[in-house]
């Protein structure tokens, strides 16, 4: 499911479509298997503090929100297979096609507001 949101922060607003994976096994499959995003999309994990790129095809961004969908930690172009990214009191990580933080003008305190 496709959930439409704003991005908010000192640059102005921004739109962005997340498929929401808020099950186990949603999350735990992630973005694997998959060749890449389409443009303006991402995937958010809820709840979750901590990725892995083991059998990931993509590069991606990873942006860290708390619980009120402010950004916490923003980790820019995660290799595929290499790594994993913590962002400690995190309550759910967006991933995104590398680049698009930037894009979206993303940084540290912009908020994520979602559409009805």
């Amino acid at each position: 499911m496709l959930r439409k949101c704003t991005v908010e922060n000192s640059r102005g607003k921004k739109f962005l479509q997340l498929e929401v994976a808020d099950g186990f096994f949603q999350r735990l499959r992630g973005l694997m298997g998959r060749k890449k995003l389409p443009q303006g999309q991402g995937l958010l994990l809820l709840p979750c503090n901590s990725i892995h790129m083991l059998f990931m095809r993509f590069p991606i961004d990873a942006v860290y929100v708390d619980e009120n969908f402010v950004v916490k930690k923003i980790v820019r172009n995660l290799r595929p297979w290499l790594g994993i990214s913590v962002c400690l009191g995190a309550r759910a990580v967006i991933e995104l096609n590398a680049g698009d933080a930037e894009f979206f003008s993303l940084e540290t305190g912009s908020k994520i507001i979602f559409s009805q």
